[in-house]
C-alpha cells in the first residue's frame, strides 16, 4: 500500500509541476508570465519547507543510546507517522474538492496571442522534444542539479551529523534554504518579466553562485583535510545558499523550456523535464543504498551537478519564439 501511494505521488509530480507554466500562459499577460510561473511552481516547495520542521516536531528522534544501541518507542513513532500521513491526506482531499467544485479552464478573453494559438499534438511534441538538441541540453542542465539536490536534501541530517549538527538544526537549514529559494525565485522571475529576453543570463548567474556555495559547503565538511574553519555559521550559510540558488532557478528554467520548444504544449515540456529530474533523484537514492556509511560523496555529487549545469548553460543558445509571437505578431 505504501509503495502504491509513493508510485502515485511520483506520477503526479510531473503533472503538478507542469500546471504552473500552463496556468501562467493561459491566464496572464506576457509581462506577468514568469512571475505567475514562479508563484505557481514554488508554492509547492513551501510544503517541503514545512516538512523539515513538521518532521522533527511531529515524529520524535530516538530517545537515546545504551551501550551503542539506539532505543526508542516504536509504537509511539509509528502513531506519529500515521498522524502526519492522515493530516496530509485530509488537506489534499480538501483542496481536491475545492478545485473540482470551481476552477474555470480558461479566462473569457485570452491574455495573449500565445494563449489563443494552436499547439502541437502529443506525438509531434514528443518527436520535436527528442530531436531538439538545445532542449536536451537545457533539460539536462535543469534535471541533474535539481534531481541531485532533492536526494541530497532528503538525507541532509545524516550528512550534517559528522559536523555535530542536530536533526532539528538540519531541519531549520533545509527550511530556510527552501523559503529563501521561493522568495528569491519570485523576485528574479519578476525581474525577468521586467527585462524579458534575459533568462539565460539569470540562470548563469544563479548557477555560478550555486557552484561556489556547493564547493564552499563541501570543503567546509572536509575540514580535517582542507583545514578550513568549520562552524555552524559557515555550514548554515553555505548550505542555505545552495538551496536558494538551485530552488529559485526552477521557474526561470520552466519559462526557458517553453520559449525554446514553442509551440510544444507547456504540460508536455514540463512533464518531461520533471520526469528527468525525478529520475536523477531516484538514481542518487539507489546509489545511497550501497554507500550509506560515509556520505561525503553526496556533497561532491551536488558540487559536480552545479558545475555541469553551469557549463551547459554557457554553451546553450537561447531563443524566445513565444515571446516573439506575443510582442511582434500582436503589434
Amino acid at each position: 500500500l505504501i509503495h502504491g501511494g509513493q508510485l502515485l505521488n511520483g506520477l503526479a509530480g510531473p503533472t503538478i509541476m507542469s500546471a504552473g507554466p500552463l496556468l501562467s500562459t493561459t491566464w496572464f499577460a506576457p509581462d506577468q508570465r514568469a512571475t505567475a510561473t514562479a508563484i505557481a511552481s514554488l508554492i509547492g516547495y513551501l510544503g517541503s519547507a514545512c516538512a523539515f520542521l513538521i518532521g522533527p516536531l511531529a515524529v520524535p528522534a530516538p530517545n537515546g543510546t545504551v551501550g551503542g544501541t539506539v532505543y526508542w518507542d516504536q509504537n509511539h513513532i509509528g502513531d506519529r507517522i500515521q498522524f502526519v500521513l492522515y493530516a496530509e491526506g485530509g488537506l489534499i482531499a480538501a483542496l481536491f474538492v475545492a478545485v473540482m467544485l470551481y476552477f474555470p479552464s480558461r479566462p473569457p478573453i485570452p491574455p495573449s496571442v500565445a494563449a489563443a494559438s494552436q499547439r502541437l499534438s502529443y506525438r509531434s511534441s514528443i518527436c520535436r522534444l527528442l530531436s531538439n538538441m538545445r532542449f536536451l541540453m537545457i533539460a539536462l542542465a535543469y534535471s541533474v542539479p535539481t534531481g541531485v539536490v532533492a536526494g541530497w536534501a532528503g538525507v541532509l541530517d545524516m550528512i550534517l551529523t559528522p559536523a555535530k549538527v542536530s536533526q532539528v538544526d538540519a531541519g531549520w537549514i533545509g527550511f530556510w534554504s527552501i523559503v529563501g529559494g521561493c522568495v528569491f525565485g519570485v523576485a528574479m522571475a519578476r525581474f525577468a518579466d521586467y527585462i524579458r529576453g534575459m533568462l539565460k543570463l539569470i540562470l548563469v548567474l544563479m548557477f555560478a553562485g550555486a557552484s561556489l556555495a556547493a564547493t564552499w559547503f563541501t570543503l567546509t565538511c572536509l575540514t580535517r583535510l582542507t583545514h578550513l574553519p568549520s562552524t555552524k555559521a559557515t555550514l548554515y550559510t553555505s548550505c542555505i545558499l545552495v538551496g536558494i540558488f538551485i530552488n529559485s532557478s526552477v521557474p526561470i528554467f520552466l519559462e526557458l523550456f517553453i520559449e525554446t520548444v514553442y509551440p510544444v504544449p507547456e504540460g508536455i515540456t514540463c512533464g518531461v523535464v520533471t520526469f528527468l529530474s525525478n529520475l536523477f533523484t531516484g538514481l542518487l537514492l539507489f546509489c545511497l543504498t550501497f554507500y550509506f556509511t560515509e556520505l561525503s560523496w553526496l556533497n561532491w555529487c551536488l558540487t559536480g551537478s552545479c558545475i555541469f549545469s553551469l557549463l551547459l548553460l554557457l554553451f546553450f543558445r537561447e531563443s524566445y519564439d513565444r515571446l516573439y509571437l506575443d510582442v511582434f505578431v500582436s503589434v
